[in-house]
């Protein structure tokens, strides 16, 4: 309020109106708080336009490829009406057509009418979004009305959560917009984040709540942890024991088809990929109590001891069972990738096992285990190659020199800068894809501002060629579930991985500075908690409207 101070300040001679004026003048200043992730270009003024939700539309362009009826747009219409417009509960929105203009049925109050019209170039409404889909759009608002065009309705679904955050209230509750031109793009195809739902089960309810706040910060993947160890909550059709015993609950600590068929839905509707992984041949202990001779039984003194380690590779029935399971995965989950996992291995059951020994004798492994494993992930990836699927696996698979499709995707999990910048090199310098996750482990936390941890990441700040950056596909903020439930869950993984989000969206150059994303993560904090969204504070201060759960 420094004009205010400045007035009070020696100019007792001025009028009280005056003064009274300046202060009704500082209250109705506001402008826009902008957009995160931060736009590419982003133009904006301080002219700006009153909008009301009784006078305010949203339209398909007359050259639009997608109309009305479009289930992604029509859909994202009424939701975003009730983000724009959150203290208007009369739970209508509106929708305006060329049919309003010529049949005379023009809304009331025109002079004060606002139409956002959407234009896309596919009509891509009853698709998924995938590894090649557009994101980009072009967003223009001028008095009356806001022009969104995109190549697919992913695009426009981007554009229309920008715009969602341009509109802002005064000191009395008015809404308003700001004359804004926008032209955007991400600058990575590959945004993700994991959920572990093994660890600690997630209720649906739970991850729908991610999927909402993943749009908001133009997340476009959630990776699916789905399965490991601890529980096997997936409940499968072709092998319902599997989760009837392995899961921590046969009933209440499982997803059913319906639930999986629901997350995929919910996502897609906000042009979320979702990708399951079903890690092996290590992390699977509570696959082997649902499936018999599965895993590798561990021996003791030359004899069984009773225990279990990963999957037994030896035995021709484990790829039986593989190929069965995946045919239904790949049936059950439409995205192209899937994730097989292929990390921590333990060698030493398979060492202390006559079996496994005397099968890797007669393949010519010797004692070499990695050779073992590589012939198991190969085979895994040959399975899902026939299933007309992209293989995402873990860097151990490739770090074993295992051979593997050339189109399959390597995620790297672990190192220091250094060394994930050193594997960074290696993989894209093989003319492998690449997903780094190394640097946003986000399970792990500390006191203060970690966000800048992440946000100041540069994924492509290695040594190597412009064709090898560009095999660098995108990153992951992954969300381990060792000391995460429910309770937590939405708190420990927001607003932190959102200052991950804008470093996989916007241009670097532009938002390297953390003392000037400060400001603007605050407020987008803000807004998440205005949407229900029950994101933790980056420091000290308050939100104007502050969280309203219990």
């Amino acid at each position: 309020m420094g004009v205010m101070s400045t007035v009070s300040s020696g100019q007792h001679t001025r009028p009280m109106c005056y003064l009274l004026l300046l202060m009704i003048l500082q209250l109705g200043l506001h402008t826009a708080e902008g957009v995160w992730p931060l736009p590419q270009t982003l133009i904006s003024s301080t002219e700006r336009f009153h909008l009301s939700p009784q006078a305010f539309y949203f339209g398909y362009g007359r050259q639009s490829a997608a109309q009305q009826g479009c289930s992604v747009l029509d859909a994202a219409f009424k939701r975003y009406f009730a983000l724009i417009f959150p203290d208007y509960t009369s739970g209508r929105w509106n929708l305006f057509s060329d049919k309003n203009e010529k049949d005379g049925t023009l809304p009331f109050n025109v002079d004060k009418q606002f139409t956002v019209e959407v234009s896309v170039d596919h009509n891509d409404c009853d698709g998924y979004p995938n590894e090649s889909s557009s994101e980009r759009y072009n967003l223009s608002v001028f008095s009356g009305r806001a022009s969104l065009k995109a190549v697919t309705v992913w695009g426009a679904l981007r554009g229309l959560e920008s715009f969602s955050q341009l509109v802002y209230q005064d000191d009395f509750g008015s809404y308003f917009v700001n004359k804004t031109d926008i032209k955007d793009f991400p600058r990575f195809q590959f945004r993700g984040i994991l959920l572990d739902t093994s660890r600690h089960y997630l209720p649906v309810q739970a991850i729908l709540k991610t999927l909402d706040a993943m749009a908001y910060s133009k997340f476009n993947v959630f990776h699916w942890h789905i399965v490991d160890d601890p529980s096997f909550p997936y409940q499968s059709r072709t092998f319902p024991d599997l989760s009837s015993k392995g899961a921590f609950h046969p009933m209440t600590h499982i997803y059913t088809q319906s639930d999986v068929r629901r997350v995929i839905s919910h996502a897609r509707m906000r042009g979320i990929r979702v990708l399951p992984e079903f890690d092996s041949p290590g992390h699977t202990k509570s696959w082997g109590k649902g499936q018999p001779d599965l895993l590798t039984p561990c021996y003791k003194g030359g004899i069984p001891s009773g225990t279990f380690g990963p999957i037994n590779p030896a035995l021709p029935s484990t790829y039986h069972f593989m190929a069965t399971l995946f045919k239904e995965v790949s049936v059950v989950f439409p995205d192209s990738y899937i994730h097989l996992g292929g990390d921590e291995v333990d060698f030493s059951c398979w060492k202390s096992n006559p079996y496994v020994r005397a099968f890797m004798q007669k393949m010519g492994f010797g004692s070499d285990f990695t050779k073992l494993e590589a012939f198991y992930m190969e085979n895994i990836v040959n399975i899902t190659s026939a299933l007309n699927k992209t293989s995402i696996v873990w860097q151990d698979v490739f770090d074993y020199h295992e051979r593997i499709p050339k189109d399959t995707v390597l995620h790297i999990w672990k190192g220091t800068p250094a060394s994930y910048y050193a594997e960074l090199s290696r993989m894209t310098k093989a003319g492998m894809r690449v997903v780094l996750a190394a640097p946003w482990y986000i399970n792990h936390i500390s006191y203060g501002q970690d966000w800048h941890n992440y946000y100041t990441v540069q994924p492509l700040n290695f040594s190597g060629t412009e064709e090898q950056k560009k095999l660098v596909i995108g990153g992951e903020v992954c969300m381990w579930g060792e000391y995460v439930d429910a309770t937590n869950l939405t708190p420990r993984l927001w607003p932190r991985a959102s200052a991950a989000a804008e470093r996989l969206w916007s241009d670097e150059k532009q938002t390297s500075n953390v003392d000037m994303a400060f400001p603007r993560l605050q407020d987008f904090r803000c807004k998440l908690v205005r949407r229900g969204i029950q994101a933790e504070p980056l420091y000290v201060g308050h939100c104007k409207q502050e969280y309203q759960g219990i």
